[in-house]
């Protein structure tokens, strides 16, 4: 199964970061938050996967063709014009970028990469800037079960604010980031049949506006509910946040050994 990872945007409201480099390659304990989400999906014995690259879409090749490179120890032997790798492991993954279009939204991104799908074959897709502790394997058969052309990863958004217990004129006591209100949001972590790319007309589909919604008015959406960790890394406030989470030793979404 092959997993799409939407990874073009401009990522203008983490414009700290994202001046200089596309917002996948952002990184979370010196690693891009793209390799985080691949590992969370090689977790689950994934590995094949297709970025739908666009800003900066060079310096995401650039990554992966130099990535043994950056994680290992190496002896140059300029006079054979050779490299020698030492230690580190290399990630059994196979990588498929591919330039869709600066300016492409989401949908677009994805009617771009149709040539790469295998028909007939369910296809993972997620965006590449938010991470979890999702049961992927769990997702995708129950994507199987149900016989749908789509499967939504259903999460309760993280609080932004800590919260007041009041009774009467007395603050009583305070909840720390207490989870939204109970609904649930789009998640990404998408399981989806090659069929819904039909329904992607151009390069200025957004997928959460256009398929999505006809996917959910024709009963051929399915929510797949999570209620473990999730997080999106929108802002400089929440790369902070994850950066924390991973310093300590803690991350809920390092699934991996």
């Amino acid at each position: 199964m092959k997993v799409v990872i939407l990874a073009g945007g401009l990522g203008s409201r983490l414009a700290e970061e994202t001046s200089i480099r596309p917002k996948p390659l952002v990184e979370i304990g010196g690693m891009p938050i793209l390799w985080h989400i691949m590992s969370i999906y090689a977790h689950h014995g994934l590995n094949d996967f297709i970025i739908c690259a666009g800003y900066k879409g060079y310096l995401i090749k650039e990554y992966f063709v130099n990535l043994v490179l950056h994680h290992n120890d190496i002896t140059v032997d300029l006079a054979s014009n050779s490299i020698n790798y030492h230690g580190g492991t290399r990630p059994n993954w196979r990588v498929t970028v591919v330039d869709t279009g600066m300016y492409s939204m989401t949908g677009g991104r994805l009617g771009r990469i149709r040539d790469h799908l295998t028909p007939g074959e369910p296809f993972c897709m997620t965006y590449g800037d938010g991470v979890g502790d999702i049961d992927i394997a769990a997702e995708v058969a129950f994507h199987r079960s149900h016989g749908l052309k789509a499967t939504m990863c259903a999460v309760t958004p993280p609080g932004r604010y800590g919260a007041t217990n009041i009774e009467g004129q007395f603050i009583t006591s305070f909840v720390e980031k207490p989870r939204g209100d109970g609904q649930r949001i789009n998640g990404g972590f998408f399981v989806l049949d090659p069929s819904v790319v039909d329904l992607i007309p151009s390069d200025d589909t957004i997928w959460e506006a256009g398929p999505l919604e006809w996917l959910a008015a024709n009963n051929q959406l399915a929510a797949f509910k999570h209620d473990g960790f999730w997080q999106p890394m929108d802002t400089l406030r929440e790369r902070n946040q994850l950066e924390e989470l991973w310093s300590s030793g803690k991350a809920p979404w390092k699934l991996w050994a």
